[in-house]
């Protein structure tokens, strides 16, 4: 599942399904077939063909005149030459929860009730056991590395099974529960564990998961479960306990998309005031920073409350009239 992961990271999940479609309606398709209906350079169809077959799909291509790409067992339009195994591995590949589109979405709906019914519930759950979040937690993206028991981690997230957890934590104590796992993140550099526990809801960071023990008891999984929902409701909590410190303020409407790009999902954008400018709200770790990001906005924002960022603010202002005066 490891060179899966990354896999996806370069292949569009769209493509793959297209290209998994055409080969069930055709009995061989070429590289070039693909690249003209999907309006992509052969070189692209190439890797988008390479990595299906990379990924366990039954998928494969036959050299010289006349040759091309074709399903193994030859075009199924439902789907029974797939195996249990490749099954999951389609859905790994083409189904990550942050990366459909909607019209992927509803093709992998559509592929799911043409499987046979063995296979569709661990092919649904692989096509929701991931999300990638590239966004490192304030810094830059950054390509994640697969931490060492993420496979098995994975594994019971599809099967849906219980998992007995050992984990390091903050105080370096190693502790043991169970858990039932719900999916899986990778946050930047990072791999967390979403899943359930005695005490609600948590997510454990994959590096410092030091065994783990797959049982047969079953998951309870919330039926309104969604991985991605959960993993933005997390993000912003977390988001918000590094950020404590808010500010009110006021910008002029031409430098709202400034604040967006300097801040982020740390400016929340209100209403219009009487005199035509905008209400915000900017999160900051505190006062000295926050000013600090907000000295080289002045042109377009003020800021109202509280009190000490506006002290700050003209602190700076004061010592850069000095030096530069």
């Amino acid at each position: 599942m490891t060179g899966l992961c990354d896999s996806v990271a370069t292949v569009r999940t769209d493509r793959l399904v297209a290209i998994l479609l055409m080969l069930q309606r055709r009995e061989q398709t070429t590289a070039a077939e693909v690249a003209r209906e999907l309006e992509v350079s052969e070189r692209t169809a190439r890797r988008d063909l390479d990595a299906l077959a990379m990924a366990g799909v039954p998928v494969y291509s036959t050299q010289g005149r006349g040759g091309g790409w074709r399903l193994v067992g030859g075009a199924r339009t439902d789907l029974s030459g797939l195996t249990a195994s490749e099954a999951r591995a389609l859905f790994l590949v083409a189904g990550q929860a942050s990366a459909a589109t909607p019209a992927v979405k509803a093709a992998l709906r559509k592929l799911v009730q043409a499987l046979p019914e063995p296979f569709r519930v661990q092919a649904e759950a692989a096509a929701s056991s991931l999300v990638t979040d590239p966004q490192r937690w304030g810094s830059s993206p950054v390509e994640p590395r697969p931490p060492r028991f993420l496979d098995e981690l994975q594994d019971a997230v599809i099967r849906g099974v219980q998992v007995g957890l050992g984990y390091l934590d903050r105080e370096g104590a190693v502790t043991e529960r169970t858990v039932h796992p719900l999916g899986i993140v990778a946050k930047g550099p990072s791999w967390y564990l979403v899943a359930n526990t005695d005490a609600g809801r948590r997510t454990f960071r994959i590096d410092r998961v030091t065994s783990t023990t797959p049982t047969e008891d079953p998951v309870t999984r919330p039926a309104d479960f969604d991985l991605a929902t959960s993993w933005r409701e997390i993000a912003d909590e977390v988001d918000r306990k590094r950020t404590p410190l808010e500010i009110q303020a006021v910008c002029t409407p031409p430098g709202i998309s400034i604040l967006r790009i300097a801040f982020g999902n740390r400016l929340e954008v209100g209403g219009p005031t009487t005199d035509g400018r905008i209400e915000v709200v900017i999160r900051g770790h505190n006062e000295y920073i926050l000013a600090g990001e907000l000295a080289g906005l002045v042109e377009w924002t003020e800021v109202t409350s509280p009190p000490a960022v506006r002290d700050r603010l003209a602190s700076i202002g004061n010592a850069l009239v000095k030096l530069y005066n």
